[in-house]
């Protein structure tokens, strides 16, 4: 049978899991984000992707500041939810919340459970050169994405895999996972289990600060660290020119053979030395400017040795 749900999320990775809960017949009776921002030139208002697609659904929307207050409590009660489905909301549940609907609330975590809990598990899982990812739905409680496990779905991470890659690969699995367990949830048959208590790990937010590339890292280091911040904040190097340095956004790259100085160009193709091996940029941004491909970046500034990245 269909549940009555409250849903709540933010980005765009929550969105698929709202339209397959609708499409599976399930009553949102509510949908739960953050507040509008401004973005763009003219920083109008912006609606977060989860309330753009809440609203094309006639879904009623709250955007509440907080969820501690008893005002908010009361308005969480009045929807008299079975579950809530939780899914990169950006707020803290506090345990009146949590308490609420009598089959509980459940989260979709975008890393395997207790790898990578908390705020950036996609990044985290590529940077650390982690060979699988995953999605996994949670029974939430008051920890930090300590939650006992309903189930898990595994995904194998690949070397031109970037962030972007993987977030849309793990999106719609989340997505399919959740109504599974929501519809074990609605028979009564949710199995849930604790977590292991070794392999914690945490997905700390990335910080602006830790984006420059370090170009005295092995190669496949370097690659991860590059691919596991585009295309956001996107990591980054210095080209030196004659006038100031030019910082240059990588947003893609393979390995490549060849060897040189750390930050060394080792050919026309836009090669770099690392302190073992080499990567070849394949896609790169240049302040104030689109993304491109190298071929294109390098008809317009032609790089060759002996030139450096700093």
């Amino acid at each position: 049978m269909p549940l009555r749900l409250i849903f709540m999320g933010t980005p765009d990775f929550a969105v698929p899991t709202l339209l397959e809960l609708v499409a599976h017949g399930h009553e949102v009776v509510a949908v739960y984000t953050r507040a509008p921002k401004p973005a763009g030139r003219g920083m109008k208002l912006q609606p977060t992707p989860v309330e753009q697609e809440a609203r094309r659904l006639n879904i009623p929307v709250l955007t509440p500041k907080t969820l501690k207050t008893a005002e908010a409590l009361d308005e969480f009660r009045e929807h008299e939810a079975d579950a809530a489905v939780v899914v990169a909301y950006g707020m803290i549940l506090p345990q009146a919340i949590l308490d609420t609907p009598p089959l509980g609330c459940f989260n979709l975590h975008g890393s395997l459970l207790p790898r990578w809990r908390g705020a950036a598990p996609i990044n985290r899982a590529i940077m650390a050169g982690d060979a699988e990812s995953g999605v996994m739905v949670m029974k939430m409680d008051a920890g930090l994405d300590t939650g006992d496990v309903a189930m898990a779905e595994r995904l194998r991470i690949t070397d031109t895999m970037t962030s972007s890659d993987l977030h849309d690969a793990l999106a719609p699995l989340g997505a399919d996972l959740m109504v599974r367990a929501m519809g074990a949830l609605a028979r009564g048959g949710l199995q849930l289990s604790k977590q292991s208590e070794e392999g914690v790990t945490y997905a700390a937010k990335i910080d602006k600060a830790e984006a420059r590339i370090d170009w005295n890292r092995p190669a496949h280091q370097v690659l991860r660290h590059i691919h596991g911040l585009s295309p956001f904040p996107g990591a980054w190097c210095e080209l030196a020119t004659d006038g100031e340095p030019a910082r240059i956004k990588i947003l893609r790259c393979e390995p490549a053979k060849g060897a040189g100085a750390p930050g060394d160009v080792l050919d026309d193709r836009l090669t770099i030395a690392c302190a073992d091996g080499a990567i070849r940029i394949l896609e790169l941004q240049r302040a104030g400017r689109a993304p491109m491909k190298a071929a294109d970046f390098l008809r317009g500034t032609p790089l060759k040795p002996p030139a450096r990245l700093a």
